[in-house]
């Protein structure tokens, strides 16, 4: 189901809103990421071993030998998930001038809206 024409506005704005205060933020959220298959599949062949392991120790009532196997397999969930790297850079820098003006407008725009809301 789609937004209608108010909600999309409304986001619209708060997202203009959001991108104005903090604009630091914001570049670090938009920037894009690529996703490694590597790590993926290296990962998830760790985390197989370690699982491996895990059952190995299991059935051989080893503890030592099962809590190995977690670690491998933990460190093969960990290596899986963090695949985030960053390649794309944001070359829009704002200027601090025209940001600070931004930054009141919206402010003033969001403070009115309350204060209408508010009764005042």
């Amino acid at each position: 189901m789609g937004l209608s024409e108010q909600e999309q506005k409304l986001l619209d704005e708060l997202e203009r809103g959001f991108y104005a205060t903090d604009a630091n933020l914001a570049s670090k959220l938009g920037e894009g990421r690529v996703i490694s298959p590597r790590r993926i599949i290296a990962g998830a062949a760790v985390a197989i071993i370690g699982l491996s392991l895990l059952i190995v120790a299991v059935m051989l009532q080893v503890a030592a030998f099962g809590v190995v196997g977690f670690l491998v397999m933990l460190a093969g969930l960990i290596l899986a998930s963090s695949n985030v790297n960053r390649t794309i850079t944001s070359s829009k820098k704002p200027v601090a001038g025209k940001a600070a003006k931004q930054a009141g407008q919206a402010k003033n725009f969001f403070e009115d809206r309350w204060d209408r809301r508010q009764g005042q």
